[in-house]
């Protein structure tokens, strides 16, 4: 017969429920990302052909680097221009650190020396990115 009294159990747990000890599962943080970049238009097949069977070794970079909920969408604006917006949910704790090693990536590297030949880059984008990131201006929980 144990000599732990049974009332203390249930009072350890609720301790641990509400203040954290390790044990209770803490959801991750996720933080939405929306992109957008322009295509050239003689590439716009070539750039779908290549997402159709993207590269294992990327997939498995981009999962490494908490990237979940990929998404990428094209559509032709009215003024003719071909765009391409991208989503995904970061659920790391250091984005810098993960775009960073993905950059160092050489298979990536390689991936990208095949992407961005298809891609025209948003003049007004920030210095040093080269997709644009659009600012989120609604999300249904």
């Amino acid at each position: 017969m144990s000599t732990r009294p049974i009332c203390l159990l249930p009072a350890a747990l609720v301790l641990a429920l509400i203040f954290g000890t390790g044990c209770a599962h803490q959801p991750k943080q996720v933080q939405r990302y929306g992109m957008v970049i322009g295509v050239n238009p003689e590439k716009v097949e070539e750039y779908k052909e290549l997402h159709r069977n993207v590269w294992p070794g990327v997939l498995k970079m981009i999962k490494e680097c908490h990237i979940e909920n990929y998404s990428i969408y094209m559509h032709e604006l009215d003024d003719g221009r071909i765009y391409l917006f991208s989503y995904f949910e970061y659920t790391g704790d250091d984005f810098e650190a993960d775009m960073a090693k993905m950059a160092a990536d050489k298979t990536t590297q390689e991936w990208w020396s095949h992407c961005e030949p298809c891609q025209i880059p948003i003049k007004n984008r920030k210095e040093g990115d080269w997709w644009a990131n659009m600012e989120e201006v609604f999300h249904l929980d």
